[in-house]
């Protein structure tokens, strides 16, 4: 199995900071109890555009999938719609998706 890493970044106006933060946490709380979380973090900066990121390391595609779909449902039984939310707020995301880099002769070589 090849562990997998969920990081998304926020850029978050000041005056939504706590109302995203909150519901990042609710978020959070739910992960740590999800089969194959094998950490998730969410962390903020006082500068830069974009001043929140979740961190979150999957230990296969099928337990981040299987996390999605358990996430999904609590978002429909709360009511819940994350973009919405978000562009409520003023909240600009940008997603991604990253796998562990592979170390080759070269790379390694190189450093």
């Amino acid at each position: 199995m090849t562990a997998i890493f969920r990081i998304d970044r926020f850029a978050v106006p000041a005056d939504a900071l706590p109302a995203f933060l909150d519901q990042l946490q609710r978020i959070d709380r739910l992960l740590a109890t999800l089969p194959g979380c094998v950490q998730h973090r969410v962390l903020t900066q006082a500068e830069g555009e974009f001043n929140v990121l979740t961190l979150v390391e999957w230990e296969s595609e099928a337990a981040m999938a299987a996390a999605r779909g358990v996430v999904q449902r609590r978002y429909a039984e709360d009511g819940f719609d994350p973009p919405t939310f978000m562009r409520w707020l003023g909240v600009r995301p940008d997603f991604g998706l990253f796998a562990p880099a592979r170390e080759t002769a070269s790379t390694v070589a190189a450093a």
